[in-house]
């Protein structure tokens, strides 16, 4: 069990990771531009797809919205108990 943990742990640091460089590519693509930056360059267009896919499904869109919001809920919970 103590395995799974630390992978589960591991695996939420990578999470976090990514989700911090997202915000810094929407931070720089705003302040300088898509073209600009070329490895930031697009995330904002990405995002604005993702949640244009998701309003189009109606129902289903509204509902992998709630999933993914209360997994980052729960992740965030998870790491409040532990700090």
């Amino acid at each position: 069990m103590r395995f799974l943990e630390e992978t589960k742990r591991w695996i939420g640091e990578i999470i976090e990771i990514f989700l911090l460089l997202i915000a810094l590519g929407i931070t720089v693509e705003i302040l300088f531009g898509s073209e600009t930056v070329p490895f930031f360059g697009g995330i904002v267009d990405n995002i604005t797809a993702l949640l244009s896919t998701l309003g189009d499904n109606g129902l289903v869109g509204l509902i992998a919205l709630a999933i993914i919001f209360f997994l980052f809920q729960k992740r965030q919970a998870v790491q409040h108990h532990q700090g």
